[in-house]
């Protein structure tokens, strides 16, 4: 069953020390919330069953996420 990503796992940092960063930076905050919006479509994605994309499709939008989640790295590692 397919699941949303854990970000905040996935990063190796904890929620309320990214919400903190988030009130300081307008910009990571935008990607989180790309990223959040990226990960509800590939969960949806992979949960159709009667619509269900194509694995190229599903790839993308996968490929889309993990592009949202290179920028927030990039972002977390500059200094604000």
């Amino acid at each position: 069953m397919p699941v949303q990503h854990d970000l905040y796992q996935d990063l190796k940092i904890s929620k309320e020390e990214i919400q903190q960063k988030r009130t300081k930076d307008p910009l990571l905050d935008s990607l989180i919330n790309k990223y959040v919006q990226a990960d509800k479509e590939v969960v949806k994605a992979e949960t159709a069953q009667s619509d269900a994309p194509s694995d190229d499709a599903l790839k993308k939008l996968k490929e889309q996420r993990l592009l949202v989640k290179d920028k927030i790295v990039q972002q977390l590692k500059s200094p604000t």
